[in-house]
């Protein structure tokens, strides 16, 4: 039975975690009232790039993924990060000084209209682009969780099996990702 970590070896991790989400915001980004959200992004993503099992993060020359538009629509913020386990990744969002910030996102974010979060595992020294992000997203909404486009509810490991669901899940542990 598989955990969703890569495959132990005696040789390095074969593959890193993607992970891809947006998030549909209420107002424009400039707007005073997403001042909470906007002015905590470099504090969020420090604690990210300090977490355990993180990996990289997509970043423009600002620093961040803010500036980057995708699905033709200006409310819509992109994120694309790798990480060495799902297990990495689920208590840095769920489980860090993350958490506080996720559980106020209904301030800044709409509903998402389609599944926000799309992971899948990429081959360790490769870096996923936008175009490979978005591609793999639109395929998730397209065909459903795979081992190609998967979500943090539907997980599949790197030879491309299905892993079970943990038996106990956090309240909060769910995957609408802003």
């Amino acid at each position: 039975m598989s955990s969703g970590r890569a495959p132990q070896s005696t040789t390095p991790v074969r593959y890193h975690l993607a992970e891809n989400n947006l998030a549909w915001m209420r107002y424009p980004f400039e707007d005073p009232r997403m001042a909470g959200m906007r002015d905590a992004i470099d504090r969020i993503n420090r604690l990210g790039d300090r977490s355990p099992g993180f990996v990289w993060r997509f970043e423009t020359e600002a620093g961040d993924a803010t500036g980057v538009r995708v699905l033709d629509d200006p409310r819509v913020l992109f994120n694309l990060t790798l990480w060495e386990t799902i297990e990495d990744l689920r208590r840095y969002v769920y489980r860090s000084g993350h958490a506080a910030f996720f559980r106020r996102r209904r301030e800044w974010f709409l509903p998402p209209p389609r599944e926000p979060v799309a992971l899948w595992w990429a081959p360790v020294g490769e870096r996923p682009d936008v175009a490979e992000a978005m591609a793999r997203i639109e395929r998730l909404w397209r065909d459903g969780p795979s081992p190609a486009a998967f979500t943090l509810k539907h997980v599949y490991d790197p030879d491309g099996a299905p892993v079970p669901r943990p038996a106990q899940r956090s309240t909060n542990d769910h995957d609408r990702d802003p």
